[in-house]
């Protein structure tokens, strides 16, 4: 069995960008990218399952080139291989061009089971493991805090529900969502480190998956700015709190709020 972890290269929010004179002037903020935050709880649950279940694990990125180097903190955590989606020469797309790409890499590698992060600390949308589920057919389970069981074809897992947690099993293949609950990343390793930067990570042309610049949804068309609402304040008056009350409760009612 496969496992498909999926991750993005995302700035560090733990780093103040550094904003030079030539930044201003360009409109460009270079930033220090990592791996998303919670895309590490993936990888260390695909992890987790290698040691517990007879599972390869592979990470797989959607990105420019330089995606690389999350796909590599993925396997100097102990991912056994990764792939990038090379996204280059794609224009015009939105996150349902993501999601097209990342199912397509999946069904390449031949996963049975996806896992990601609950979300991307840019975008934080939470909707691209959605859209690949979706775009896979396969069953989505989210919010999900632990893997109990793999057998038999199903997948057991527990899942955060509002105020209470449940337990569910859906068949694989699957797609699921994890948040930090479920585990504690590891820090790679010295030799981790080591043996991912010598990595030869293979790139694939999304265009080469089946998508196309344009390939986008999403289309922003008759953009304007809203009517200008004008506002007053008006200041309430009186010789006791009783009568500002009264008074506050007469003007409520006059502009029909109450």
């Amino acid at each position: 069995m496969k496992v498909a972890v999926l991750v993005k290269q995302t700035p560090d929010t733990a780093e103040l960008p550094k904003v030079s004179a030539e930044d201003v002037r360009s409109g460009k903020v270079k930033a220090t990218m990592v791996i998303n935050p919670w895309d590490e709880f993936a990888a260390e649950e695909a992890i987790l399952l290698g040691d517990r279940y007879d599972v390869d694990s592979v990470a797989i990125s959607m990105g420019s080139p330089d995606a690389v180097d999350a796909l590599k903190h993925a396997l100097a955590m102990g991912v056994g291989a990764a792939a990038l989606v090379d996204s280059s020469d794609i224009s015009g797309g939105d996150m349902w061009t993501t999601s097209s790409a990342l199912a397509a890499a999946v069904k390449a590698e031949g996963a049975e089971l996806v896992i990601t992060g609950k979300q991307s600390v840019d975008d934080n949308s939470g909707a691209v493991y959605a859209g690949v589920a979706a775009k896979l057919g396969w069953p989505l389970v989210s919010a999900v805090t632990k893997v109990v069981d793999i057998s038999n074809g199903q997948i057991t897992v527990e899942r955060m529900v509002e105020g209470a947690q449940e337990t569910i099993s859906v068949s694989l293949p699957a797609v699921i969502s994890v948040g930090k609950e479920i585990n504690e990343p590891r820090y790679p390793s010295f030799m981790g480190i080591r043996k991912a930067g010598k990595a030869n990570i293979p790139v694939t042309p999304a265009a080469n998956l089946g998508v196309a610049s344009g390939s986008g949804k999403t289309q922003w068309t008759n953009i304007r700015k809203p009517e200008e609402r004008k506002t007053k304040c008006v200041i309430i008056d009186g010789a006791t709190v009783e009568e500002k009350a009264a008074k506050l409760v007469d003007a409520l009612m006059a502009e029909k709020v109450i």
